[in-house]
């Protein structure tokens, strides 16, 4: 396995049944960068995210993490290889309390007597949690929910944070503190690969980007580039095609 930490996706597929969830899908996350995945609803985000995780099998193309292939890797494994992922929607154990989710967070954690220094770590990077640490996940808010699932994830003291959609449904307020934690994390070392609907959250966080649209990957380059390439906005609306996206891409 390469010591370095980057994370390489070459030409990924993933299809449920006979449904096509990626077509075509690559993109390189180098280590102590932050990379970001956009598009609309539906362009394949989540996808390839929970392919990258182990949550979903690639059909076709491979997944490569620290120069090893993980496409067929299962979850846990993964996991403990220091890659983690801040799920859409959560998931938590809303019978559970923060506590209890956050230690099941650590479960890939190979050495037990690191848990009550990751447990620190999340309380300074979330006070709140610390606050709520015996309330049931279920009595949060929707921002203290997304505090959760980042700081469950960042128990297994993973070297690549996959975060989906952590501002869907969240106020502006709430979306601002959570992104200036993203930027602590960040600045702490941790290597973040995010997927966004919201192109101006996403690029003002991110090294590089790549855009998403029915599955493939259309567009590519630095935040500045694709910050002010009108093709982005044509993409995200579902307006533009691959054509139109290849003809725009910033030119090497």
């Amino acid at each position: 396995m390469s010591g370095t930490d980057e994370l390489v996706v070459e030409h990924l597929e993933v299809r449920y049944g006979d449904l096509v969830g990626v077509a075509d899908v690559s993109l390189k996350v180098p280590q102590g960068s932050v990379v970001a995945l956009l598009g609309s609803n539906g362009a394949g985000k989540t996808t390839t995210l929970n392919a990258i995780a182990g949550l979903a099998r690639p059909a076709n193309g491979d997944i490569r993490w620290r120069g090893e292939s993980i496409a067929n890797k299962p979850a846990y494994t993964i996991v403990s290889n220091g890659l983690a992922l801040s799920p859409e929607g959560w998931r938590l154990f809303v019978s559970q309390t923060v506590e209890q989710n956050l230690r099941l967070g650590a479960t890939a954690l190979t050495d037990k007597a690191k848990l009550a220094a990751q447990f620190e770590r999340v309380y300074a990077f979330f006070p709140r949690l610390a606050e709520r640490r015996k309330q049931s996940a279920g009595t949060l808010s929707g921002g203290e929910r997304q505090m959760l699932a980042m700081g469950r994830a960042l128990m297994s003291e993973p070297r690549l944070l996959l975060l989906d959609e952590p501002s869907l449904g969240l106020a502006p307020a709430i979306v601002e503190a959570l992104y200036e934690t993203l930027h602590r994390l960040h600045s702490d070392g941790l290597t973040l690969l995010l997927a966004e609907q919201s192109i101006p959250l996403a690029l003002d966080i991110a090294d590089y980007a790549y855009v998403l649209q029915t599955g493939r990957t259309v567009l590519e380059g630095t935040a500045d580039e694709l910050e002010d390439n009108e093709q982005v906005q044509a993409i995200y609306l579902g307006l533009g095609t691959a054509d139109d996206a290849e003809a725009a891409a910033p030119q090497s």
